[in-house]
Formats: structure tokens, sequence, C-alpha cells
């Protein structure tokens, strides 16, 4: 579900995504940690309930649950992150929102939540600023 929803937006640097969650973690982790649900070294570890990350270089970032059985269960996520392109007459951002499964939105800054439950399943809450 994760992938599939991420598969769906644009993400560009300087964007953040926010992760909610009770009783679980986040992790960055490499992409081999990724492909085995398993974090030897992962670039982040957080477990205060509410993470907030910024996407700040293009490329891939990947994420899984912290929680045993999580990640294998689904709860990880690849986001591939685009090169800004800064240009110094564009137009100020409007608010919109954008769920899992709708069109692509480009972006000035996408705000992103994902909410775990106990049972291991997530809930993404998706606010997205759009130039117009």
């Amino acid at each position: 579900m994760f992938n599939q929803w991420a598969s769906h937006n644009r993400f560009k640097v300087g964007d953040t995504i926010r992760f909610k969650y009770k009783k679980d973690s986040v992790l960055v982790v490499s992409e081999d940690e990724y492909k085995q649900c398993k974090a030897t070294k992962p670039q982040l570890y957080s477990n205060n309930q509410d993470t907030v990350f910024k996407l700040d270089r293009p490329g891939l970032f990947y994420f899984i649950s912290g929680v045993s059985g999580h990640c294998e269960k689904g709860q990880k996520m690849i986001i591939k992150v685009i090169e800004t392109e800064s240009s110094p007459d564009s137009p100020p951002p409007s608010s919109s929102s954008s769920l899992p499964g709708s069109t692509p939105k480009k972006s000035s800054a996408m705000k992103t939540a994902v909410q775990f439950t106990s049972s291991g399943l997530a809930v993404l809450i998706v606010s997205v600023l759009v130039w117009h």
C-alpha cells in the first residue's frame, strides 16, 4: 500500500514526511536492509510517536518499521525524491489535498503523515502545497 501511494506522488528535495504511530518506530535504512526488513545500521531510528523526516537530497529513501514482523507485513516504503527546480518568479503555493490513489501532484512543499495503528495497519494523511 505504501509503495503504491508513494509511486503516485512526486517528492522533491525539501519535502517532509511525518510518521505518527504508537508502540512502533520508523527507520531510514539502506536498500539491502529494506529488502531484508532488518536494519543493522539505520541512517535514522526514531520511536517518539511523531517523526518528521526531511527529504534533503535527490534519490531513493528506504523506510521500514522497527517493530519485529511489521516490515514483513508491509510497513515499509520507498520514496523517490527528484531535484527541485527553483525559479525566482514562481508564484506562491496554495493548499490542496491528495489521498492515496489520487493523481500525482507537482508540489513545492509536500507534507505527509503516515499513521500506524497498534495492529500494524497504517493510515496515510497527506497535505500537499501545489503550484498553480
